[in-house]
């Protein structure tokens, strides 16, 4: 099957879900919620249709779970053929730099059109909502972090990982502030009006 390349990676964060314990659809959504959201997030329609695929290719499957007081759940397990699959991907060197979508830069790009105070409160809210996500990867990732890998031990080499990747967002973050920062002072100090 051939798989836009959002769609390509979020096969891979399903599969890197399930590769730790059989989930339903519900909480793979909760799972990328709770973890890759801050690097890759996915809305729940296209999650159960990639599920469907990843279960007509082979690589996960499912099975229909009674509940006497609640509607039956789905629940996805990885196949050996899925693990295969995510171990080569994980394996395979990236040979090539990702582009980045950011609807912000296109603002500030042509951002002569708009009139300095428009521009000025467009940079001041990004640096709110920048300054929440930060804050996000400064308290409460890592005490999941920590959770997770307290309640689950044999998870504790993922948990160096995992860290490891919080710590690219809250860098990332940083430099982004830095420079709202310096987008700020620059519009305010060198801009007419």
């Amino acid at each position: 099957m051939l798989y836009v390349r959002g769609n390509l990676v979020l096969k891979y964060v399903l599969l890197g879900g399930l590769s730790y314990q059989p989930l339903t659809g519900y909480q793979l959504k909760q799972f990328v919620d709770r973890t890759t959201k801050h690097f890759w997030y996915a809305q729940t329609s296209q999650i159960y249709r990639t599920l469907d695929t990843l279960e007509a290719e082979g690589l996960l499957t499912s099975q229909i779970e009674e509940q006497a007081d609640k509607p039956d759940r789905r629940i996805y397990h990885i196949t050996p053929a899925g693990k295969a699959d995510l171990l080569a991907w994980l394996a395979q060197p990236m040979t090539e730099t990702e582009p980045t979508k950011d609807a912000l830069i296109i603002r500030v790009f042509f951002g002569a059109k708009l009139d300095k105070q428009t521009m000025l409160t467009q940079l001041r809210l990004q640096r709110a909502l920048h300054q929440q996500q930060l804050d996000l990867f400064h308290t409460q990732i890592p005490a999941d972090i920590r959770e997770g890998a307290a309640q689950n031990p044999e998870l504790k080499r993922d948990a160096f990982f995992w860290e490891v990747a919080r710590r690219n967002g809250e860098l990332l973050e940083e430099a982004y502030i830095r420079w709202l920062d310096e987008s700020i002072r620059r519009i305010e100090e060198e801009l007419d009006e």
